[in-house]
């Protein structure tokens, strides 16, 4: 029997095979589920309550749409001061620059000022101008970027960093941490397709998420496996528009200002999500790297070429 359970419209479900519980809930602009195996109904609502109120936290902290957030209290004083920082947010900013680092500064999270002019809602579609392009490459450069582990400065008026690469894998491993921490042995935490399992089946196997194919989304098109592990997938179908036969996604090179287009889409399995969701990201901004790329880092992938066509690791 489903039930709404609080205002944020909590859902919890048996399933009366493989018994878990499911928590639907809503951030971040998309749908999550929480699935939790093992226990009985009191214990997983306090479990799943605890791992959605962090997640919802981490929206409230880090989103660039909330005037309060830690990310437009930064964005606001670029070329001005700094601003003070936790150490939480310092964690993630250490981990940003390593993403730059591992992707030869392809990764970058002050390349968001670049969708003031990629509008991939706007009908009829455009595309930007190379002056328009140019105009706001010099405020794409994390390099310069002064941070510590107390503060953050941006240099240059109208730069921003946005953590939208980085918060919801994020928030997945916080949400699989909690349930662990709340002595839950088997879950799944689905962050709009972005996935954190905790332990394995309850049976002993592992678990087996299905990969959405990208050009069809009711199909799969291959089967990932988890034993306390993540997979995060990034596409090209997820936000874009086509123009003269032509797809323009949302993955924007900071070097050139335009859309990637030598994948369909990347999917990495990784200890954590946040490893495999940057791992993904750069994997799609690396272009014909991605398969050394992520080789070296030691990942299962499924990657999807233009013409649709799978490289898997081995």
């Amino acid at each position: 029997m489903d039930r709404v359970r609080t205002r944020e419209a909590l859902l919890t479900e048996r399933d009366p095979d493989a018994a878990p519980f499911r928590f639907r809930f809503s951030a971040m602009a998309s749908v999550h589920e929480i699935h939790l195996w093992g226990t009985d109904r009191a214990h997983a609502e306090r479990a799943a309550r605890a791992a959605i109120a962090d997640v919802k936290r981490i929206e409230t902290k880090y989103s660039r749409y909330r005037d309060d957030s830690v990310t437009s209290a930064i964005n606001r004083a670029a070329g001005r001061e700094a601003v003070a920082i936790d150490a939480e947010t310092a964690s993630l900013l250490r981990y940003a620059d390593r993403c730059h680092a591992l992707s030869n500064g392809r990764f970058d999270i002050t390349s968001g000022v670049l969708r003031r002019i990629w509008d991939f809602r706007r009908r009829p579609p455009r595309i930007p101008t190379q002056d328009e392009i140019d105009a706001l490459r010099p405020l794409v450069d994390w390099a310069r970027v002064e941070w510590s582990a107390v503060g953050v400065r941006l240099p240059d008026a109208g730069m921003e960093l946005d953590f939208g690469g980085l918060g919801k894998e994020y928030a997945a491993d916080r949400a699989a941490t909690i349930c662990r921490e709340h002595g839950i042995a088997h879950a799944l935490v689905n962050l709009g397709g972005d996935v954190r399992a905790i332990g394995s089946r309850a049976d002993g196997s592992p678990w087996r998420i299905g990969i959405r194919h990208p050009r069809n989304a009711d199909a799969t098109i291959a089967t990932m496996t988890l034993d306390d592990e993540a997979v995060a997938t990034s596409g090209d179908y997820e936000r874009y528009f086509e123009l003269h036969g032509k797809r323009y996604c949302h993955l924007l090179d900071p070097g050139t200002g335009m859309p990637v287009d030598r994948w369909q889409s990347a999917s990495v399995v990784a200890p954590l999500a946040i490893l495999a969701g940057s791992y993904a990201t750069i994997a799609m901004l690396e272009r014909e790297r991605a398969p050394a790329f992520l080789r070296a880092q030691n990942v299962r992938f499924l990657l999807v070429d233009k013409g649709g066509a799978l490289v898997a690791s081995h």
